[in-house]
């Protein structure tokens, strides 16, 4: 069977000429403008996108061009886009690299080099679906109802695997809505106390002169309205785990009560004297910099060393890359059968705005605006207005910044990413990039990105 070709250009000849050359290896399809390279690409999944970025109605500026290769990467992040630009437009075509294209080809554009780049291109789909094969065969989408492809959650997964076993205590760090009390219901169903209870609690949702008693219990007549002996939590947890979420929220006087606690595994309940003896494993959780708190003396240090046997910290939704756009299919697939709509998809707009936004509110957010766009769509698409979201949201740095120097930014970001690691390697960083070595030094040399690190090994 044939590789699939898309070829954007409102050039009839240019067209014609390219289809004479190129059809007895590809099955190639045409385009004339942005609209109808988007779907002619939802419509044939070409293996190869060939795009003129001087596209109608201005066919002598290259912002549709740009566009049509930004929608097509929204609807697939790992689309091959080779552009074509005059050679006066050379810095164009390679922003455009910097914005996910293949490559690029500068008019006229000579059949034995495009021939010859489309095998490339080709042999590196080839060698990307070989490697994304292997990668899923050896990794989970789906931990514990904990959701991620991306290598930071993979290594989250990794982590809670090799901790789960054990009894020491565990503390989860990072940003409300990152997912730290489904981390900690994880370590509990992963270990051997997996049939005991698993107890959540927030520290900063009961009031303090609630709190002691909430954790530890009382005594009849411990207090007004003590009328009756009531088990706390960690006595209710015994066998299996207690989760304290906000633990830097707790007073002083509950810190000392529950450092003995870690020590010994006993307690007195509030107004008793008796020693309790329980088996609980305690995974806390925090948003705040415990470290800070105890150098200012609100944290106890033997506690915080206590409690931080082992450390994990999740990752803020922005820092997950691949993440954002798989999590919001799912959230998009689960809420659509809830409300009896299946079929909707996500608008190319609403995959680059997600792609864009920085979400502050962590998945949690992610999951309450694409619950909100499943609601507001019209018809089967969700588009970025549904999600309250706009593709200028979220683009790091001021707001002043200039859209080039936003892209650059990104563009050096990801270059020195890949750099850090492949070791320097520039072969293996531009095939991880997706573009040539040529490409690659030339970004590098428009960007300032040193290449002393990088020259140590190609």
């Amino acid at each position: 069977m044939k590789a699939k070709l898309l070829i954007v250009d409102d050039d009839e000849a240019i067209g014609t000429q390219m289809k004479w050359a190129l059809s007895q290896d590809y099955d190639v399809c045409f385009a004339e403008d942005r609209r109808g390279a988007l779907e002619a690409y939802e419509a044939n999944s070409p293996v190869v996108t060939l795009l003129d970025l001087g596209l109608p109605p201005r066919p002598n500026e290259c912002d549709e061009g740009m566009t049509a290769l930004s929608d097509i990467l929204a609807i697939d992040r790992s689309a091959k886009v080779i552009v074509v630009s005059g050679q006066s437009e050379k810095q164009n075509a390679i922003q455009a690299v910097g914005a996910g294209a293949y490559d690029f080809l500068c008019k006229p554009v000579e059949m034995d080099t495009l021939k010859l780049l489309l095998r490339r291109c080709i042999h590196v789909v080839d060698l990307e679906k070989e490697y994304r094969q292997l990668q899923q065969s050896q990794r989970s989408e789906v931990f514990e109802d904990m959701l991620g492809t991306s290598p930071q959650m993979q290594s989250v997964f990794s982590f809670i695997r090799k901790v789960a076993g054990t009894n020491v205590s565990v503390l989860l760090l990072g940003e409300s809505g990152t997912g730290k009390e489904m981390a900690a219901a994880a370590v509990h169903r992963r270990s051997g106390r997996k049939d005991g209870p698993f107890v959540a609690i927030n520290c900063n949702a009961i009031p303090e002169n609630l709190l002691e008693s909430e954790l530890f219990g009382h005594e009849k007549g411990a207090f007004t309205g003590a009328h009756i002996q009531r088990k706390g939590l960690l006595e209710t947890a015994s066998g299996g785990t207690l989760f304290l979420d906000e633990i830097g929220e707790l007073p002083p006087a509950i810190q000392v009560k529950l450092l003995r606690f870690l020590q010994e595994q006993r307690f007195q309940r509030v107004g008793g004297r008796q020693e309790i003896q329980v088996d609980t494993r305690l995974v806390a959780a925090t948003n705040a910099d415990l470290k800070q708190l105890v150098e200012s003396g609100k944290f106890r240090e033997d506690l915080y060393f206590r409690i931080a046997v082992v450390t994990l910290r999740l990752l803020p939704l922005r820092e997950r890359g691949e993440d954002v756009v798989f999590l919001a299919r799912e959230f998009l697939q689960r809420y659509g059968a809830q409300s009896g709509r299946g079929n909707v998809v996500f608008a190319p707009d609403a995959l680059r705005a997600m792609t864009h936004y920085s979400w502050p509110g962590n998945v949690r957010e992610l999951q309450n605006r694409v619950k909100r766009g499943v609601i507001m769509a019209d018809g089967s698409r969700v588009a970025a207005k549904d999600l309250e979201l706009d593709e200028r949201d979220g683009v790091s740095g001021s707001s002043a910044r200039t859209l080039k120097q936003a892209r650059e930014q990104v563009e050096r970001d990801m270059i020195q990413q890949a750099l850090k690691r492949h070791s320097g390697k520039i072969t293996a960083a531009a095939a991880d990039l997706g573009i040539s070595r040529p490409t690659l030094y030339e970004l590098m040399d428009k960007l300032g990105i040193a290449k002393e690190r990088a020259d140590a090994g190609h």
